[in-house]
């Protein structure tokens, strides 16, 4: 493999491909020294972990619109952040989001590190963004390997070593690809090629730049890398979801600020576990005095774990200051984390 060749003839692909993303500078004006906002690379960065470009894309929009600047958001209120972060997932990312942007804010003058070390020092940013940062930001020739990248490099030289335990050798891959020349376009490229070409399951190799360097074409089977090593089978809960209304208003509580869906606003539950609830174990843990009925159930999967969530549905009361409980109006509903939505939305419906 001929490394400046297949460097040359995927930038030229990216000049004529790149996709066009809210959060990106064009290769035309990234050759001419234009680069992105350090703070909207971040954020993008942050939103794309775990989430598809067309699910985080109008987020990234209302985000940029609501707190244009790094400081704008270090100065928003907890709460606000975690209502328009709902539907993203991985909520721990919303609460690093915080963090980072009011170290930027109170530390750094909100002003981003220009350097990969001290981007990395920055609370919730790993190795990953850090990188994508100062490449895509500042133009430094770090090394950015993401999944998508991570394919690229198993296919480009026939990686037989499974993931998760391949991921060193083909961080060492990309790493000999990486120049002084273009390094944040060359990171983009990179993506792109994984996103749109290099794809998991159906690569398009008649259509893919490089495929002429490929190993794993050249084996005839390039879909089977990278190789993989069989998931473990992930856990099932089971658990409670209470849904209390009183006229158009619903009873919402605040999660702990540590833990899954940590400072988000919820519905009541009962704890998670193993076992499902009986009916008297249902009602004993129901979070006020009031006429519950059974109205049905809803499946919901996290990264680690799957969730039945029985619903029980009532109108009445709850004591607010003493039970945590928020009465929030039904209209605002669109801000609970997705499987709170999710139980919200069958319980009502269920019962009216």
């Amino acid at each position: 493999m001929n490394h400046e060749a297949l460097r040359a003839q995927l930038l030229a692909w990216y000049d004529a491909q790149a996709r066009d993303l809210a959060w990106r500078v064009g290769p035309t004006d990234g050759r001419a020294g234009v680069r992105q906002a350090p703070y909207r690379v971040w954020l993008s960065e942050v939103m794309l972990q775990q989430t598809t470009v067309p699910h985080a894309t109008p987020y990234f929009l209302k985000f940029t619109a609501r707190w244009p600047t790094v400081s704008a958001l270090a100065a928003e209120d907890d709460g606000e952040v975690m209502a328009a972060w709902a539907g993203l997932g991985y909520y721990a990312r919303a609460r690093n989001l915080l963090a980072c942007a009011r170290a930027v804010a109170n530390d750094h003058g909100g002003v981003f590190p220009d350097t990969e070390e001290g981007l990395r020092a920055l609370p919730g940013l790993g190795p990953y963004t850090a990188a994508a940062v100062a490449a895509i930001a500042f133009d430094r020739p770090t090394n950015v390997v993401d999944g998508n990248v991570e394919r690229v490099m198993s296919r480009l030289f026939a990686v037989e070593a499974p993931l998760p335990d391949a991921k060193p050798e083909l961080k060492r891959l990309a790493e000999t690809l990486v120049r002084d020349e273009r390094p944040g376009d060359w990171a983009q490229a990179l993506m792109d090629l994984g996103a749109t070409i290099c794809k998991p399951k159906s690569p398009l190799c008649d259509r893919c730049p490089v495929a002429v360097d490929c190993a794993a074409l050249a084996t005839g089977a390039p879909e089977t890398y990278p190789r993989r090593t069989a998931k473990a089978v992930r856990p099932h809960r089971h658990g409670v979801a209470y849904v209390l209304t009183r006229g158009d208003q619903i009873a919402l509580v605040r999660r702990p600020p540590k833990g899954l869906l940590g400072g988000m606003l919820a519905l009541p539950t009962s704890d998670w576990r193993p076992a499902p609830f009986s009916e008297e174990e249902a009602r004993s843990a129901a979070p006020a005095d009031a006429p519950w009925r059974h109205v049905g159930e809803v499946e919901h999967g996290f990264t680690h774990f799957t969730l039945t969530l029985k619903l029980y549905r009532a109108e009445g009361e709850a004591e607010a200051e003493a039970d945590g409980v928020i009465w929030s109006p039904r209209r605002d509903l669109d801000g609970l984390p997705s499987v709170f939505l999710k139980a919200a939305r069958a319980a009502l419906t269920n019962l009216l």
